[in-house]
């Protein structure tokens, strides 16, 4: 991947086509937790994680903020999801993102790392574990080198509106 970087009012990268393919199907996987019917993902770490309770000690107040809010959070994110298919390369290739997908951007690839962290045991409290490059066959090492991957996707798309901004360049 070639980071983010500003060019003028846009934010652009370089995926290969093996980085846009995890892309795409990252994305289809948060599309498929996300259209799923409420009642069947309620137990679902994931969706705990990507809808998180309003309220940590008062289960009638969290019942209440879930029944106001879920709907409304479930339908940012498949718009944001939709934002970023429509702006991701297909076969990799240059992405060039205004900032309203650079945002789009931002908030999906925060939750495609919440659902791999969640998956991969990593949460606030917890380091990420190092990658471990001995086998590569090893499912949670790939996901672990993809949820990597994404931080730095995510980090250099920061950097870039940062830059836009008269942050750091």
């Amino acid at each position: 991947m070639k980071p983010f970087r500003r060019k003028g009012e846009e934010l652009v990268a370089r995926l290969v086509d093996a980085e846009a393919d995890i892309v795409g199907l990252l994305l289809d996987q948060l599309e498929q937790l996300l259209a799923a019917d409420p009642v069947d993902s309620g137990g679902d770490p994931v969706m705990a994680r990507l809808l998180p309770r309003g309220h940590a000690s008062d289960p009638e107040i969290a019942a209440d903020y879930r029944e106001l809010t879920e709907a409304g959070l479930r339908s940012g994110k498949a718009d944001d999801l939709a934002m970023v298919r429509a702006t991701l390369p297909p076969h990799g290739g240059e992405v060039r993102l205004d900032a309203d997908q650079a945002r789009a951007w931002l908030r999906t690839t925060n939750d495609l790392r919440l659902a791999l962290g969640t998956r991969l045991g990593i949460s606030a409290d917890t380091e990420p574990p190092e990658v471990d490059t001995s086998d590569d066959a090893d499912e949670e090492g790939s996901q672990l080198a993809v949820y990597y991957w994404l931080t730095a996707v995510q980090g250099s798309l920061v950097d870039a509106l940062a830059a836009g901004r008269g942050g750091r360049r």
